[in-house]
């Protein structure tokens, strides 16, 4: 796991105190905190390069280094073959609609998209576009463990299949679902694969070469960066897609789906993220310099960077789900763990408690954790938790430590009380 004092130095926000004990943000599912060298890229940019892009003049210039960067960057992370490959928007959301109005130019009546009940909402509501144009939706089921039904997934995929949807980790109860074999069932008929990756990108390796989607999202957010959205898109995939876009606008790949001024900034900080994740590498350089993305290395100290991660976060993981465990009126939710690759989430119910009120309760002590649906609207429905408020949602991160980790378990323990107003 990556030395944690040292990780967690670099974050100006961990210095922050409720109660007389720093926070403990436990709410990375939902945004992570942002390391100073991924701040200073930001501010630098606003400094020193203010400028929109495909100029002459010096900023301008510098601004297109900087685009051209973050795409670099991005391709290293998600092992793709090259930066032509990633695109940008104002999140994964916006990009998904971008993405669905392309697809709905070529849907016939008939046509059959598969969406899961597992997913957030931003891998389902856009595909309803394709349903407006004479697409059918059909929807995998999941099955008590809040995993999905494979077999049932299996038997929707068919010849008239245009289009699979698939998150390939729950942000609501930490699923990992099987890509690889979807992938093949989605070859079988030649439909399109699309990935909703938001929530596994920061917490274990990406390698879109050898799962070979059409298209992938995720969000700067979630890794330690700014309000950025990514779509990977397979070579060649996005250039077949009659976009929405501006007549002056390239009309090719990775430009193709993106609309408008980038925000150049933040993608300043993409990159700087990026390189902090590789600085997370088993012995990294000591200063924690950011890796710049024509390093011939940084694949590779970003896959050995996320593999640390990952394991680091297991153990924290499981330190939380057994502890929850051994708490008389806590309910845990997703698949076990320690029985299949999960992702570090751990969302629970206290009996007697509204989830609003954990949440609060735990706010008072400096413990910062997310509680209902998280845009995960059917899965929270599916567990029959919709009406008594959804979930509590706890998320590991490189910054997380197992104090912090056992300051939640000892509020819990506390509950059922009422929390002060």
């Amino acid at each position: 796991m990556p030395d944690l004092s040292r990780c967690r130095s670099q974050f100006p926000s961990l210095g922050r105190v409720v109660g007389g004990r720093p926070v403990a943000y436990l709410d990375g599912p939902g945004g992570t905190q942002v390391p100073a060298g991924v701040i200073a890229a930001v501010t630098g940019y606003y400094q020193t390069s203010n400028a929109n892009a495909h100029g002459v003049f010096a900023s301008s210039l510098e601004t297109d280094a900087v685009v051209a960067g973050a795409r670099a960057a991005m391709a290293a992370l998600l092992g793709a073959p090259g930066p032509a490959t990633i695109s940008f928007g104002q999140n994964m959301t916006t990009l998904a609609f971008s993405l669905a109005h392309a697809l709905a130019r070529r849907v016939r009546p008939g046509d059959e998209v598969v969406v899961t009940d597992l997913d957030h909402d931003a891998n389902v509501t856009p595909w309803r576009v394709l349903a407006e144009r004479g697409a059918v939706l059909r929807h995998v089921p999941v099955r008590p463990d809040a995993t999905l039904d494979m077999d049932a997934f299996r038997a929707l995929v068919g010849e008239r299949t245009r289009l699979v949807a698939v998150g390939y980790a729950s942000n609501a109860v930490g699923t990992v679902n099987d890509l690889a074999t979807i992938r093949a069932w989605t070859r079988e008929v030649g439909a399109l694969l699309a990935v909703d990756a938001v929530h596994w990108v920061p917490h274990g390796v990406a390698d879109v070469t050898a799962l070979d989607p059409d298209f992938l999202f995720c969000s700067a957010y979630k890794f330690f960066g700014p309000h950025v959205g990514v779509l990977y898109s397979r070579p060649g995939a996005l250039d077949a897609l009659p976009t929405d876009r501006l007549r002056p606008q390239r009309d090719a790949a990775p430009e193709r789906v993106e609309t408008g001024t980038l925000n150049h900034a933040a993608l300043a900080g993409v990159t700087a993220a990026v390189g902090f994740i590789a600085g997370l590498a088993p012995a990294p350089p000591a200063d924690l310099a950011p890796a710049a993305p024509a390093d011939s290395d940084l694949r590779e100290r970003l896959v050995a960077a996320m593999t640390a991660v990952y394991d680091g976060e297991r153990r924290l993981l499981e330190r939380l789900w057994r502890g929850l465990g051994e708490l008389p009126g806590v309910r845990r939710f997703g698949p076990e763990v320690g029985k299949a690759q999960r992702a570090p989430t751990v969302s629970f119910t206290v009996d007697g408690v509204h989830p609003d009120e954990v949440a609060a309760r735990l706010a008072a002590a400096g413990v910062y954790v997310w509680s209902g649906n998280f845009y995960a609207v059917t899965i929270v429905e599916r567990l029959g938790l919709a009406a008594s408020g959804g979930l509590v949602r706890a998320g590991m991160a490189p910054y997380t430590t197992e104090e912090e980790v056992d300051r939640l378990l000892a509020v819990v323990a506390g509950l059922p009380a009422p929390v002060p107003r």
